[in-house]
């Protein structure tokens, strides 16, 4: 075990994308756990869209960073010293820690990994956070039935590869957005999607036309902007939106103003719901376990971009705004030991 402990700070706000300069890779002595407290040596790191918003100044959803100060991110990790009783040295865990080399953390911020469930990395994706939005997102309030036909943007996401694969679980037609051909025949060879639509090469007026005879009847919205514009033409009555992401906006110094679509939902009587998967903290567990078993059966399929080497989590970071990953985006920072043996 290092001495040393390497941290990301945030060193600057963006103004549009963020750039390296942005960030700041510093060193200081590792941390050492007082009572009740766990010091834990980060395996994987998450980065997510979610995060751009932290960068900037401003009320949110999530406190903002401030500049200086270390980022955060979910981590999954191993226990390296213990004052908990819920935990000691070698234990898998994961939280929502800084984006260090080693962290500390009150016992009651963790929640154990089951390293035989599925890789350990999946405690940040498909089992994870993203999966768990995926889930309650789909089933509680996008609710797609079975016959109808639901929409995903981002659909080659963390989130959105989750959310097509529930919906088809649950007898629904599903037509996923995506940015390359890769993406889109991911989505339908692999997870059995009916149909892609690849919005850097098509119109998505029209396509969605052609692959949503019917209308839609569910939409679960990653992305907003123009893409969302489009499927809004096109839904039907009584319609559910389920309002998780915008990534398509996250980077724009002044919001777009039009053009305005809450006429279309006068008319369909549609539903809008912005999702927080934070709201259902309490259901967790029983969601990873549901999760799990889907997995475990081989009834749900993901996808990792790992980036290895902790000096390039700002460049993983980035690339979310590219478009550059499939399923959910990680960065592997020290070997996963249980995978190496």
């Amino acid at each position: 075990m290092s001495d040393s402990n390497r941290q990301w700070i945030l060193a600057s706000r963006p103004e549009g994308k963020p750039t390296e300069e942005n960030f700041e890779l510093v060193e200081s002595e590792r941390p050492e756990p007082d009572a009740n407290e766990v010091l834990v040596r980060t395996r994987y790191l998450s980065v997510d869209p979610y995060m751009r918003g932290r960068m900037r100044e401003g009320e949110s959803y999530a406190d903002p960073w401030a500049v200086g100060e270390p980022m955060q991110a979910g981590v999954v990790g191993e226990v390296e010293q213990s004052n908990h009783d819920d935990f000691e040295a070698g234990d898998v865990v994961a939280g929502n820690l800084q984006w260090a080399e080693y962290s500390i953390a009150l016992g009651s911020e963790l929640t154990p990994v089951d390293s035989d469930l599925a890789p350990i990395s999946t405690a940040l994706g498909v089992l994870g956070m993203p999966g768990r939005t995926a889930y309650f997102g789909t089933l509680e309030v996008a609710e797609p039935k079975p016959g109808e036909t639901m929409v995903v943007s981002g659909a080659a996401g963390a989130v959105g590869s989750v959310v097509g694969q529930i919906a088809r679980m649950a007898g629904a037609r599903v037509v996923g957005i995506a940015g390359s051909e890769r993406k889109c025949e991911w989505l339908t060879d692999d997870l059995d999607f009916n149909a892609a639509i690849n919005y850097n090469q098509e119109d998505v007026h029209e396509a969605l036309s052609e692959a949503c005879p019917e209308g839609i009847d569910a939409y679960f919205d990653n992305v907003g902007g123009e893409i969302t514009d489009a499927v809004f033409a096109n839904l039907n009555v009584d319609a559910r939106v389920a309002v998780c992401g915008q990534i398509a906006l996250y980077n724009a110094e002044e919001l777009p103003t039009g053009p305005r679509k809450l006429a279309t939902l006068i008319e369909k009587r549609a539903r809008v719901q912005g999702l927080l998967v934070s709201d259902f903290a309490p259901r967790f567990e029983a969601a990873t376990e549901r999760l799990g078993q889907w997995v475990s059966e081989d009834e749900l399929h993901y996808e990792e971009t790992i980036t290895e080497g902790f000096e390039n989590a700002p460049e993983a970071f980035i690339g979310l705004f590219e478009g550059e990953n499939i399923g959910k985006q990680l960065v592997e920072v020290t070997e996963d030991v249980r995978a190496a043996s």
